[in-house]
């Protein structure tokens, strides 16, 4: 089996790729570093997705390093942006809400092809490789494709899937779901919702009416709701991460098909404009690819450290 750092390792290649290329055409063979080299880190950085404000905060604190006389060489600047980037993705770091012997409901939103409904079904693995009683909802009911899925997942896991006919009312799914995983004792609920643009508001305002509905079957629940973000799409992200928040109180991410993009970096820029945790990371195909987000590995893998 590969480590865990393997599997960062792996699926942070290309990022990793794009950035120390860079890193090493722009402080090679340089006696003084100057205010075109720090422009020129700076814009790749950006180009990475790490944002406009982490990206001049990062060179910044470099430049200050540098004219103090503490770093010296290509090493110590890699060795200072990572500590800035996980200085940032461990401030808002927290364990997920799952409550002990309750049920704890998870809702899944995001736009159309994040990976929602793969995520479920990977979490549900994750999870119950773990002895935790998964239940998943259906509650995509716009597209049968993504109901077959889950159904697919659910067959895999062992667990149980409840689902309704194509174009019932997604809350009244989510409303059977509450009131089956608590009747069968189960200890989470998976709750995935059909993707939408953040750009539709009769949408949006569907996942606001899906959260109260939750809350009266259940009072308190959702306990987490967590937005899916492809990495592959950049700083749209960051525009995705508002209107969600305000549509469902967003309260955590997962980071989506980071091993097929050199943007990794949008997982720093998200959690510095948000102040949003990041539970979970995409960095490949396979089920044991999904895994709990961990900024020191992250940090390591983009800059190829061993």
């Amino acid at each position: 089996m590969k480590s865990l750092f393997a599997t960062f390792k792996k699926g942070l290649q290309k990022t990793s790729t794009t950035l120390n290329r860079s890193f090493q055409s722009i402080f090679s063979n340089i006696e003084k570093w100057t205010q075109e080299d720090y422009d020129k880190l700076e814009a790749t950085l950006i180009s990475a997705d790490f944002g406009v404000n982490t990206s001049a905060k990062i060179v910044k604190d470099l430049k200050d390093k540098y004219e103090l006389g503490e770093i010296k060489t290509g090493e110590d600047i890699i060795a200072s942006a990572h500590n800035d980037i996980c200085s940032i993705l461990e401030k808002n770091l927290r364990p997920a809400n799952l409550i002990e012997n309750k049920l704890t409901v998870i809702m899944l939103v995001g736009v159309n092809g994040s990976g929602k409904t793969t995520t479920a079904g990977k979490l549900a693995q994750l999870w119950g490789s773990e002895n935790k009683k998964v239940i998943l909802a259906a509650c995509d009911t716009f597209r049968a494709a993504a109901v077959e899925q889950l159904k697919l997942w659910g067959g895999r896991t062992s667990c149980q899937v409840v689902s309704s006919i194509p174009g019932a009312d997604p809350s009244s799914v989510a409303f059977d779901a509450v009131q089956a995983a608590l009747s069968r004792k189960a200890d989470i609920l998976i709750i995935d919702t059909a993707g939408r643009q953040h750009t539709k508001k009769g949408l949006m305002e569907e996942l606001s009416k899906m959260k109260r509905t939750i809350d009266k079957v259940y009072p308190g629940a959702p306990h987490e709701v967590w937005l899916t973000i492809d990495a592959s799409i950049g700083t749209n992200a960051l525009t995705q991460a508002g209107e969600f928040g305000k549509a469902s109180g967003v309260t955590g991410l997962i980071i989506t098909k980071l091993d097929g993009t050199g943007k990794g970096g949008i997982a720093v820029a998200i959690q510095e404009a948000f102040k949003l945790p990041v539970f979970f990371v995409g960095l490949g195909e396979q089920p044991e690819d999904l895994q709990a987000f961990n900024p020191v590995f992250y940090a390591k893998a983009i800059f190829n450290e061993a």
